[in-house]
């Protein structure tokens, strides 16, 4: 049964400490929903419009970018720079801040102040898909410009300010028709032909592929399967070396990614976490079951990635060696995802 407002409030008063995205699914609301509940006291509603907000966000100087799925959250602080917005798409593609964003996923939007405990006030621009989850939040920082943030919020703010947010589904731009897939062997030429690596997902939609069952059918020339103990010795190992990488962490309406070396990984129960100055990353190593070393032609040799799946066969987070347009990877990174235990290898074991 759904819960009013004044209910979500109601119950919100006795875990007010609690994460919004676990009380959310603990009392089977979204987190919209929860967010919206609160409109006229700490909330109010924003138009979730992007071009407003990438128009104004790079004048708020500072701030940390946020961008989850279940089992990922990723955190850069900085500006947002060099912001290009086009009628499908916008990209953000600042040295810190690198986003790909997908306008038509985003459908509410809320300005949040939360009490920080210490006597302060935080404040963030938290944006949802039609499903009520989070696509995309942006934190304020002790050096972000609030007069430029304020007359952002004052620009996006929305006609409507009601407490309630009408829910529907997000398609699965995933799902294909199993029985006209492409058979292997139709994959692998079709994978060996490849010259970019932006040319990927094209080339599952040509042949009516998912993503991981891509994986699958390929062969050991282009993807095998690693241990899952992999991700947190790739992530130790790259640490080690001060290797620079790219960590991409995405969800329906928004990618963020990652470019450069990782120091500080600490694992923390099912967490693994990345505390280093300017990006934070929690990982939840018990959601992983499945992760793929993989292998894609380019015009410049092969690039090398590594990505992890949930249960729901959906990609969770991906890496790469960080390299220069017209330029081969880094040996180091291809040397650190080959060294890395193939599943078959710890089966054996």
């Amino acid at each position: 049964m759904a819960k009013s407002p004044a209910e979500i409030r109601e119950l919100r008063a006795m875990h007010p400490k609690m994460r919004e995205r676990d009380f959310a699914r603990i009392h089977g609301i979204s987190e919209a929903e929860l967010t919206a509940a609160f409109v006229g006291e700490s909330v109010v509603r924003l138009n979730p419009d992007v071009a407003v907000l990438l128009e104004g966000l790079p004048a708020c100087g500072e701030v940390m970018a946020l961008t989850r799925n279940e089992s990922a959250v990723h955190e850069k602080i900085g500006p947002y720079e060099d912001v290009k917005v086009g009628p499908m798409s916008a990209l953000v593609l600042g040295d810190e801040i690198d986003l790909r964003i997908f306008p038509k996923k985003w459908a509410s939007g809320f300005a949040v102040r939360k009490d920080d405990g210490e006597g302060g006030v935080r404040h963030s621009l938290q944006f949802f898909d039609a499903a009520g989850n989070a696509v995309h939040k942006v934190h304020s920082r002790p050096a972000t410009n609030m007069d430029a943030w304020n007359e952002l919020g004052a620009r996006l703010r929305a006609d409507d300010q009601s407490q309630t947010v009408e829910l529907g589904e997000v398609p699965d731009a995933g799902a294909v028709d199993a029985a006209a897939a492409a058979n292997a062997e139709e994959l692998r030429e079709n994978w060996s032909r490849l010259t970019d690596t932006h040319q990927f997902f094209g080339m599952l939609k040509k042949l009516n592929l998912e993503r991981l069952q891509a994986m699958r059918m390929v062969g050991n020339q282009y993807a095998w399967p690693l241990d899952p103990s992999a991700t947190e010795q790739l992530m130790h190992g790259a640490a080690g070396i001060s290797l620079p990488i790219m960590v991409f962490v995405g969800n329906a309406g928004c990618i963020q990614i990652h470019g450069g070396p990782v120091a500080k990984v600490e694992p923390m129960g099912p967490w693994l976490n990345v505390l280093d100055e300017t990006f934070h990353l929690h990982l939840r190593l018990d959601q992983i079951v499945e992760v793929w070393a993989v292998r894609k032609p380019t015009s410049d040799g092969h690039v090398t990635s590594v990505e992890c799946y949930g249960a729901d066969q959906k990609l969770i987070i991906q890496f790469f060696g960080k390299r220069v347009e017209g330029h081969d990877e880094r040996p180091e990174w291809r040397a650190l995802v080959e060294s890395l235990p193939s599943l078959a290898q710890s089966t054996a074991a």
